[in-house]
Parts: structure tokens; C-alpha cells; sequence
């Protein structure tokens, strides 16, 4: 990664907009947009999200509705977003490249 890189990465994580998560869901967090992803966390009650960019993958259903597009909320790192209050049904943020 070169600085130019590393300055972008810096910025786009400091401007990411926060959203949270379903009040008294505990989401699991995913290595892709995907239940048959692996779980790599599992967020706190109460937790709140930046969303980088969001990809579409499997539909899934939750308190916020059926939806295929997923958060990346950190490197390597997917929530869907039927369990985060985004305020829209639709895309939020870039789609992921």
C-alpha cells in the first residue's frame, strides 16, 4: 500500500457514518455477504456500525426488512443490513469494488 493509499484508507474510515444496530440483536458479523461465510465477531447489544460500502449478496430477513445488500463495516467484516437502521432500503454507501 503506498502513503497516497494509506491517507485515503485513513479518511474514508474517519468519515464513515455510524448506524446502529436493531435494539436486542446481538448480530454476528461475517467474513462476505453471507450466511455460509464464516463468523468472525459477533457485535454487543447496543452496538453502533460505520458502513464503508455496501455489496449485495444473500437475502436475508430482520427487524428493518428483506434486503440483500450488505455492510462492510471493517476490513474483511459483514453485517446485513436488515439489522442496521439505516433509514433507507437502499444503498447508503458505495458499493464495494
Amino acid at each position: 500500500m503506498s502513503i497516497d493509499e494509506s491517507a485515503e484508507s485513513v479518511a474514508a474510515t474517519a468519515s464513515a457514518t455510524r448506524y446502529p444496530v436493531a435494539p436486542g440483536y446481538r448480530v454476528n458479523v461475517r467474513s462476505g455477504p453471507g450466511t455460509k461465510y464464516r463468523i468472525v465477531r459477533t457485535l454487543p447489544l447496543g452496538a453502533s456500525v460505520p458502513i464503508y460500502c455496501q455489496t449485495p449478496g444473500e437475502w436475508i430477513s430482520g427487524p428493518y426488512g428483506t434486503t440483500n445488500i450488505w455492510d462492510n463495516i471493517a476490513d474483511g467484516e459483514f453485517v446485513s443490513d436488515a439489522y442496521v437502521k439505516t433509514g433507507s432500503d437502499g444503498y447508503v454507501a458505495p458499493r464495494c469494488s
